[in-house]
């Protein structure tokens, strides 16, 4: 029986296929066609690896077959550890996965597939823990397989003489284990989506219990960031994290009393957000600013527009506070466009998964117009949905010009920005007319 052991290496291996139609989830498609059963596949393995990139002082490895690695790349990033999987069959490609493992340094190595959306951290975690005090850990699956599987130390034998692909897996690699005198730890038995009748199991991510990290960029705003504070943290499990610009004000102070983690980090606003983005612990991304107001229920309102397979990012109808037939002309102009176009901006509190962020490589590191060039790129991953309910921004930006004016200005800003007009020039310009507080024309009318 392996001891307890302190300071250990681990490993995560996921094991997944390249979502190519016809070729994966072969068991699927005569209920979801060849496309179909492609798109799941993908879908639930972002959503495993998103769901594993939580784990702690875990070294990740995606183990892939189908497709070649330029391709997977593509698909899951530079950033991803990608290997192909080695063997013939499946036994001799998880057993050849935990050799490369525990010669790469691994002190306890777990795979796991992609097929399983009861999955959660927790029980990730609880694998590993379990491999302290045990030779293996098992996550039986109800057809008799098994979703996850880990090892104190290679144990090649366990993967010899199992019939693959049956319902005898899992008893198989029991008695494997018990003849081999191993001490075996198991988990919850769940449900791995393989059959047509398996796919009422199937949770579409994001869910309503996946956490939200709400991103607020800050420059001298004591005056709006309490009582937009106070709206994010309605729900307890939204985390808020405040990024500072370099504020003169007690703006950061604030903040931190208010029950936001705070960071100051030069560069405008796009620095901001993305250095939030790096801190965030929630699967979603909101990117909300100081001045804008959030609608009650907004959580469940995001997983909402998210849960379609098809939507890669989501924003907030626009209300803006005040009278004037003026504003409400804005309003209409902003939310038809944003509808009809897709192209809502960073004032209607834009929302995407944290694994969408992270494909789109996020924010450009441009003086102006950030939320536009992220919007125009987002766009290549799937519609840009918009959600029913409305965030309430404060109407300052129109106070000052008035709202042709500050419709002028961003119309100008706009057209320059696609003539290829220097993005520090029209900063310049922008800056000259904007109110006091970091911000960019994003409400183009």
């Amino acid at each position: 029986m392996a001891g307890t052991k302190q300071a250990e290496a681990q490993e995560l291996i996921v094991f997944t296929r390249y979502p190519e139609p016809g070729n994966t989830k072969t068991r699927l498609i005569p209920a979801l066609g060849t496309q179909g059963a492609a798109d799941l596949q993908r879908e639930m393995t972002e959503a495993t690896i998103q769901t594993a990139s939580a784990l702690d002082s875990t070294r990740l490895t995606v183990a892939y077959e189908g497709g070649d690695s330029a391709k997977m790349v593509e698909w899951l990033g530079e950033d991803v550890n990608l290997v192909s999987q080695e063997g013939r069959d499946l036994g001799e490609k998880m057993s050849n996965a935990f050799r490369h493992s525990f010669a790469n340094g691994a002190d306890r190595a777990v795979i796991i597939g992609t097929d399983c959306p009861e999955l959660t951290v927790a029980i990730m975690e609880r694998a590993f823990a379990s491999l302290a005090d045990n030779d293996l850990v098992i996550g039986p699956a109800t057809d008799g397989g098994y979703y996850l599987i880990g090892l104190a130390q290679e144990t090649p034998e366990l993967f010899s003489g199992v019939s693959w692909g049956t319902e005898r897996v899992f008893a198989q690699t029991r008695e494997i284990a018990k003849s081999h005198g191993l001490q075996l730890a198991t988990l919850p038995q769940l449900t791995d989506i393989d059959r047509p009748e398996d796919l009422e199991h199937q949770q579409h991510p994001p869910s309503p219990t996946h956490t939200v990290s709400v991103v607020i960029p800050t420059l001298n705003e004591e005056q709006h960031i309490t009582r937009t504070l106070d709206q994010v943290l309605s729900d307890p499990s939204v985390e808020a994290i405040v990024v500072d610009g370099g504020s003169t004000d007690s703006t950061a102070a604030v903040a931190a009393a208010g029950g936001a983690h705070v960071l100051t980090v030069p560069g405008g606003r796009a620095a901001q957000m993305n250095a939030g983005a790096s801190e965030a612990t929630g699967t979603i991304l909101l990117f909300l600013h100081a001045d804008t107001l959030l609608p009650l229920d907004y959580c469940n309102t995001i997983c909402e527009v998210l849960s379609d397979r098809n939507t890669a990012a989501g924003a907030f109808r626009l209300a803006i506070r005040g009278p004037g037939r003026g504003l409400r002309l804005v309003e209409h102009m902003v939310n038809f466009r944003s509808s009809v176009r897709g192209r809502p901006y960073g004032d209607q509190a834009l929302f995407m998964t944290r694994e969408t962020f992270r494909k789109v490589r996020g924010f450009e590191q441009l003086p102006i117009m950030e939320d536009f060039d992220i919007v125009r790129r987002l766009r290549r991953f799937g519609r840009i949905s918009l959600a029913s309910s409305a965030v309430t921004t404060s109407p300052r930006r129109w106070t000052k010009l008035g709202v042709v004016g500050t419709t002028l200005i961003n119309q100008a800003i706009i057209a320059g920005y696609y003539l290829g007009v220097s993005p520090h020039f029209l900063a310049r310009i922008y800056r000259g007319n904007e109110p006091d507080r970091a911000t960019t024309p994003e409400q183009e009318s």
